[in-house]
């Protein structure tokens, strides 16, 4: 009796098809609320570090001397409470990942502000 299960179970998957994604022909397809990563607009920035203050995971960093803003992805939970308390709103969550790494800097993202060119004229 078992074998009758077994084929209606096979014979299910040969019609159904795969039930995997083929990723080299087909893209995988996020949804718009799907949590991927964390991206800041580093030129509306103004480094006040409540967005530091507020991960729970200790992911941010931010230096206001330097302005400098740093977050370690593989900390990073994406809870989206620094997106959330960000008062200039220079913080959004994209929804799609981050590229695979296989050391612990490479995990690191930062940004810097650039500084203003001098001026040539004078």
């Amino acid at each position: 009796m078992r074998i009758f299960v077994m084929a209606k179970t096979v014979a299910r998957n040969l019609l159904k098809g795969p039930a995997t994604l083929m990723y080299p022909k087909r893209k995988r397809v996020y949804t718009a609320i799907t949590r991927g990563r964390i991206e800041n607009e580093i030129e509306k920035c103004i480094f006040c570090g409540l967005c530091g203050k507020r991960c729970p995971t200790y992911a941010l960093t931010v230096s206001k001397e330097n302005k400098e803003w740093v977050i370690d992805r593989l900390k990073c939970c994406i809870c989206n409470l620094c997106v959330e308390i960000c008062p200039v709103k220079c913080l959004s969550t994209h929804n799609h990942y981050f590229s695979p790494v296989t050391e612990r800097l490479t995990a690191l993202c930062k940004k810097r502000l650039a500084a203003p060119a001098p001026d040539a004229g004078d």
